[in-house]
């Protein structure tokens, strides 16, 4: 659900946006887990009134943390990517990601979906911005599950995608 600050909303010093630091400007798109009122930006925040559990801590994954700390630069009326040197030396390596599933087709096997760092609360709503979602290719299909899983595959860092995507793991295979 998108709501939108009326003049009124926006004059408003709390309660803000988690990780707002002012009240956005009225007419801006507020998300759950947005900062600064900019829709889309950042990670995903785990809701409290979530029915699945948060993430549990692996040391055999790649953290989140590392994966959407990315800065962004306007350049050409789009919004792409500034990477760090780790990042950037994560490209073409494989990589293990802990995640939970976005399917991008209907269907009970998913070759192709999304995997994100919060369960979805809503099919049609985001849960975060594009460092916290991973765009997942499997060599083999694998059922649709709204737990966490874990894939494994070559990490690709995009520098400019079509889809405004940040990260893709090709030839995945599950792992538990």
């Amino acid at each position: 659900m998108v709501l939108f600050a009326t003049p009124a909303q926006a004059q408003l010093s709390s309660p803000l946006p988690p990780g707002a630091s002012k009240p956005p400007a009225p007419g801006t798109a507020i998300l759950p887990g947005s900062i600064d009122g900019l829709a889309g930006k950042g990670a995903g925040v785990h809701g409290a009134n979530s029915p699945f559990a948060p993430l549990a801590p692996r040391d055999d994954v790649l953290a989140w943390s590392v994966l959407t700390d990315v800065k962004t630069k306007n350049e050409k009326n789009r919004i792409l990517p500034v990477f760090n040197a780790s990042q950037l030396d994560m490209n073409g390596k494989t990589q293990r990601i802990q995640g939970f599933m976005m399917p991008l087709e209907p269907g009970k096997k998913q070759r192709h979906f999304l995997l994100s760092s919060v369960p979805l609360s809503c099919s049609f709503c985001l849960p975060g911005g594009p460092a916290s979602m991973v765009e997942v290719k499997t060599k083999n299909p694998v059922e649709y599950s709204m737990e966490a899983v874990v894939v494994e595959g070559r990490l690709q860092v995009l520098r400019d995608d079509p889809y405004g995507l940040y990260y893709r793991i090709t030839d995945a295979v599950t792992v538990k």
